[in-house]
């Protein structure tokens, strides 16, 4: 038996349609198997997953979760004659296969060679032909991707630490993400210091001698209102005579099949898919063997690629349309042995298993074909009026086009735009004024970002790579730095603080160049032309040298003065700006003398109430440890209140109402422990059950307690749902999925 090892389930599924299994022997038969992604990585913990003093080693321990997988990959490694990893043709996928071979090589059952095989389309003759061709991993593209993890890792922790200490506990940063923010509070403060002008639009409505209407626009838009008046005045008394007519033949040429940034872009102003919506419904169609690999900063077609399309225009649509184009990549980092996204089978117009992958693999299609069509060829013309003897008054004009020759605007008619048709006229013409009207109008500021507009503009500062777009924006948005109205990213009071903080005190770490240039050198690293251990330790002893210098700052909590004309309403004192979990408020300048707290609307806060008893666990003691007193605190999640003490979170005592234990209460005793009984809680993600006693014995499921005990394992079984009733807490034990338990048998 031979294995190959993929990391998608359904990619999985695909690869083994196209192995010829059905006439192999059973020794040279390919069992195919997904890992579900990596199945190692770093600790939660950067004090363990880290060795910085032996050189920036990594300890990677199994994912959680991921146990299964690797008994699986396993047991059916010790019985295979030969192993392939066949993980995606990119970092990532590198660095998944090293960390399966890590695995197997340490299984001293297993005695097969691994070999890596890579390909970039799902078909069954690229499969095939990777086979015939495996090759090592490439250490230094694993080592490019373990050297980005790492920096990640020690970015993220050392920075966000600093922010729980300054800004606000629970707060986060990172190596990528913090610049993305900073580009997206630079156009806001942009914004907010925009200055609008007043100015005038002039249009006029006229007939021509054919009785044709035609509207004319005036070439400048003043800002002199008195000006305006005067070309209202002069221009509704005088003759209109047409001034010029320019006619002129231009070219369009096609656009360059897509890369992931590109996609992701059109994919939103055409199809309305954010970069994670569109790289998840891209996956699906690569998984499925319908489009090359989809993370790529490539343009380049293969030549067996080009010629297929460039056979299939001919057909399709005449060898007048047919002509092939080479494209430049523009990143300078590109991988140009990788190819642009495009259809696996050029003949098939439509593919997909839903809609939302018909109408992404349509624009696939489109685009990969009409970048090897013709040039399109527009006619655009130009109509300009003036008034008889006042030259003083700017000329109006028109200007229209229209579509001479399609040429690939044939099949990406998308981006062919209106055509715009003038009325035909001669040179002195007079035109018969009908109306003449001014508009007033406002400068005004440069645009909100959209999330196709930010990968747009990271990609042209060089900050982040394929891969990396739609994580950065989702990881914004998730962490509450940004919010989305429609498709603009505005930012948030929060994002506003951090973003604030991390400029004025590590904008070096943040700035374009430092971050470009760290995304050269570990490209630099998956080439082989830089070390991991000295990129490492270059950025990381004055990064850290700086971190501990700023660790001597000042608590930002005061985010500045609030108006004048807001007053404490307790002590009628100066107010100022801090930021809350859910936003900016106003508290007084003499905090904590004083709690007075109104929100931005003038709404006064009103704090934790006070039960008149001492906390139980601090209440007694004496100086900055001690003297707690229990409060009345509102819920995050609105559902109620509940008792805590007042030092919260320095003291974690929270008073438990005893009406409420009972009911949430079962009366199923912990397996674990054997001494108390299962409770339902409220966590993170919803309900759980827990021993009563949590987090002192940590056993924990995620549903009701049925009472009973699994016979398999010994676990104890939960409710399930209207068609499992009751399954397994045991994630391991089959009986968690016992429907495909009762299958298999």
């Amino acid at each position: 038996m031979k294995l190959l090892i993929v990391e998608s389930p359904s990619k999985a599924k695909t690869i083994e349609k196209y192995l010829d299994n059905a006439s192999a022997s059973s020794a040279d038969r390919f069992t195919v198997r997904a890992s579900v992604g990596h199945i190692r990585d770093l600790p939660k913990s950067n004090k363990k997953a880290i060795d910085i003093e032996a050189g920036f080693v990594p300890h990677y321990e199994i994912s959680k979760g991921k146990e299964h997988v690797v008994n699986e990959l396993q047991n059916l490694a010790e019985k295979a004659k030969e192993i392939m990893l066949a993980t995606d043709p990119d970092r990532e996928g590198e660095a998944i296969a090293w960390h399966i071979e890590e695995i197997l090589k340490h299984d001293k059952k297993v005695k097969a060679p691994i070999k890596r095989v890579t390909f970039h389309e799902i078909t069954k003759e690229a499969v095939e032909e990777a086979i015939k061709h495996p090759r090592a991993i490439d250490t230094d593209l694993r080592k490019a991707q373990e050297a980005r993890r790492v920096l990640d890792r020690l970015v993220g922790y050392d920075l966000s630490g600093i922010i729980w200490k300054k800004v606000r506990y629970g707060l986060s940063a990172g190596r990528v993400q913090s610049p993305a923010l900073r580009i997206i509070m630079e156009r806001e403060r942009e914004i907010r210091a925009f200055i609008p002008e007043k100015y005038w639009v002039l249009e006029g409505i006229f007939d021509t001698l054919k009785k044709d209407k035609i509207t004319l626009t005036c070439n400048e838009e003043p800002r002199d209102e008195k000006f305006v008046e005067n070309i209202l005045e002069i221009g509704k008394k005088g003759n209109w005579i047409v001034a010029g007519i320019k006619e002129s033949e231009q070219k369009r040429s096609p656009r360059a099949p897509f890369t992931t940034s590109t996609l992701q872009q059109t994919a939103s102003t055409r199809l309305g898919f954010s970069p994670s919506r569109t790289m998840q419904v891209a996956q699906k169609l690569y998984e499925a063997g319908h489009i090359t690999y989809m993370r790529t900063d490539s343009t380049n077609l293969s030549a067996v690629a080009q010629k297929q399309i460039l056979d299939l225009v001919e057909k399709k649509y005449g060898k007048e349309y047919t002509e092939a184009h080479t494209y430049k990549t523009k990143s300078k980092n590109a991988q140009e042995a990788h190819e642009a996204i495009r259809p696996t089978h050029i003949e098939y117009l439509s593919k997909g298993a839903n809609d939302e992958q018909e109408k992404l693999y349509k624009l696939i299609w489109e685009r990969a074909v009409s970048s090897q069509m013709t040039d399109a060829k527009l006619l655009k013309t130009k109509i300009s009026a003036i008034v008889e003897n006042h030259e003083e008054i700017p000329e109006f004009s028109a200007n229209g086009s229209r579509v001479i020759f399609p040429g690939w605007l044939k099949v990406d008619a998308d981006a062919r735009g209106e055509d715009v048709e003038l009325p035909e006229v001669k040179k002195g013409e007079k035109l018969n004024l009908i109306d003449l009207v001014s508009i007033a109008k406002e400068t005004q500021p440069p645009g909100r970002y959209s999330e196709a507009g930010l990968v747009k503009e990271l990609e042209a500062r060089g900050i982040g790579r394929p891969s990396t777009y739609a994580s950065i924006m989702r990881t914004i948005e998730e962490r509450g730095y940004v919010r989305k109205e429609g498709k603009t990213l505005f930012p948030t009071d929060t994002g506003e603080v951090v973003s604030d903080f991390l400029e004025k005190n590590f904008a070096e770490y943040i700035s374009d160049t430092f971050t470009a240039e760290m995304e050269d050198k570990l490209d630099d690293i998956s080439r082989g032309e830089r070390e991991y251990e000295k990129t490492l330790k270059d950025f990381y002893g004055p990064f850290l040298k700086e971190v501990k210098e700023k660790d001597k700052l000042e608590k930002a909590t005061n985010m500045g003065e609030a108006p004048d004309d807001i007053k404490c309403p307790k002590c009628g004192g100066k107010m100022i700006i801090k930021l809350a979990r859910v936003g900016k408020f106003y508290s007084c300048a003499n905090y904590p003398d004083c709690e007075g707290a109104l929100m931005l609307d003038g709404t006064e806060l009103q704090g934790p109430k006070e039960t008149g008893e001492k906390c139980p666990t601090c209440g007694d003691k004496k100086g900055k440890s001690g003297g707690g007193k229990l409060v009345i605190r509102e819920r995050r999640d609105g559902t109620g209140t509940f008792i805590s003490c007042s030092r919260y979170p320095k003291c974690k005592f929270v008073k438990q109402d005893e009406e409420e234990i009972k009911r949430k209460m079962t009366d199923v005793t912990c397996p674990v422990c054997k001494k108390n009984k299962m409770m339902e809680r409220r966590g993170r993600f919803g309900i759980f059950y827990s021993c009563s006693s949590y987090p002192e014995c940590k056993n924990a499921i995620k549903a009701k307690p049925t009472g009973r005990i699994c016979d398999l394992c010994g676990s104890l079984m939960m409710e399930g749902t209207k068609t499992i009733p009751e399954r397994c807490s045991n994630k391991l034990c089959k009986m968690h999925n016992p429907h495909k338990l009762n299958k298999m048998q």
